[in-house]
């Protein structure tokens, strides 16, 4: 039989190149590795700073349309989604810290199925967060923190590598809270800049409960993103909190989320 027949036979129980697009797609889908370690990591992270460069840049020119275009591709890229759900599962401090629902790790083949399920972002449904009280250093109170569900973690880390780049190209360059490449010494390599040739005066202070009183409107607002991604961080917002049995929605606030990359975002973006 020829190349040519073959080809036919193969084709025709399809009725039309959209059926034979679909069905090329699953192929792929099906023939794509079923192994999580031998993912190229060097790659997909090469693919997801090239796309955030593009945000990055897109922004710098003022070219909104393209920044969301681009930030979409991000969301629903294959490479953003395994770079998400390895940061927390597998990166992250917090990446054994159970939620409501009681998973603390996941196996490979369970990492690439909540990749494919990173997608979903329309129909993507908030689980309530875990409460756990800590110890504050040097004092006798407990600090709160909260802890979502392994999928809604990976989620806010995906949702968090299509909007960082937008937010740092409108930061101010003396600006140093939960920033990326950036950390404490740098603040203090600043301030000493600063003064090191002329006495000034310096305000140290700590906002008290900054978490716990952020205005959810005030933030929904300021973020001012796109459909799909304002309807996820809103029914984060309002998921509610599992504490000692008890569910809680507060008006106002967001957790401390360990083991979570997204609520310090949120408050660097309120700051």
């Amino acid at each position: 039989m020829s190349p040519v027949s073959g080809m036919v036979e193969e084709l025709d129980g399809f009725r039309s190149w959209a059926d034979v697009a679909r069905a090329a797609r699953r192929k792929l889908r099906r023939q794509r590795t079923e192994d999580w370690r031998t993912l190229s990591w060097k790659k997909i992270q090469r693919d997801v700073r090239r796309l955030q460069q593009r945000i990055y840049q897109a922004e710098r020119r003022g070219d909104w349309k393209r920044a969301r275009s681009i930030e979409r591709l991000l969301l629903h890229s294959w490479s953003g989604r395994c770079l998400a759900v390895r940061q927390v599962t597998q990166d992250n401090r917090g990446k054994r810290t159970p939620g409501v629902d009681g998973v603390a790790k996941l196996t490979p083949s369970q990492r690439l199925k909540l990749a494919r399920r990173l997608c979903h972002l329309t129909e993507w449904e908030a689980a309530p967060i875990r409460r756990v009280y800590i110890p504050k250093p040097g004092s006798t109170e407990k600090r709160g923190l909260g802890i979502p569900v392994m999928a809604d973690r990976a989620m806010q880390a995906l949702v968090k590598l299509a909007l960082e780049p937008e937010w740092e190209a409108e930061f101010e360059a003396n600006s140093y809270g939960f920033r990326p490449g950036r950390c404490v010494h740098d603040a203090i390599e600043a301030v000493f800049n600063t003064i090191c040739l002329k006495p000034k005066y310096v305000l140290d202070a700590d906002i008290e409960k900054c978490f716990d009183r952020i205005d959810h409107e005030a933030l929904m607002s300021k973020l001012d993103a796109t459909r799909p991604v304002a309807r996820l961080v809103r029914a984060w917002l309002k998921a509610g909190i599992v504490d000692q049995g008890e569910t809680l929605y507060p008006e106002a606030g967001t957790p401390q989320v360990w083991g979570s990359t997204f609520s310090v975002f949120t408050s660097g973006n309120t700051g």
